[in-house]
């Protein structure tokens, strides 16, 4: 059969016949032809929108959430007490070293270096905030911060 204009047919199975409702009780689809009751719903158009009145009532029974909540996320914080036991001296203290070594988690994107606890090793902090305290105490023991 030669592919020409009277010859094209749709694939098959992709066309459906409609529904054909409202051909008896028998049918399954009878009596309201599977448009519910009475009424304004049984009306082409007849649906309801959005109801504004009803909308009070939902507004009013959401939970307030109270208070501010921050889109930024605070930075992870590690101690100079954990520096002394994970670090030797002369390594480099970086954002990668750190998630090695599993003091701070691996989708973390910033950390600060706290005072708290003693360091007596010679480290060098790259690319970590440190509070003034935490950055004297790094330098007095002999490392550096950059």
């Amino acid at each position: 059969m030669k592919l020409q204009v009277h010859t094209l047919k749709p694939a098959h199975g992709t066309k459906h016949s409609s529904k054909r409702v409202g051909r008896g009780n028998a049918s399954g689809h009878g009596t309201n032809a599977c448009r519910g009751g009475k009424g304004q719903t049984a009306r082409s158009g007849g649906s309801r929108g959005i109801q504004r009145r009803s909308f009070k009532f939902v507004m009013q029974s959401t939970p307030k959430l109270r208070g501010f909540h921050s889109m930024n996320t605070k930075p992870a914080e590690v101690y100079l007490s954990d520096l002394e036991a994970k670090y030797k001296d002369g390594e480099t203290v970086d954002i990668s070293t750190l998630k090695e070594k599993k003091l701070i988690g691996k989708n973390i994107k910033t950390v600060k270096i706290l005072n708290k606890g003693e360091l007596k090793k010679k480290l060098v902090v790259s690319g970590i905030k440190c509070t003034k305290i935490a950055a004297e105490k790094i330098t007095s023991a002999g490392g550096e911060v950059k």
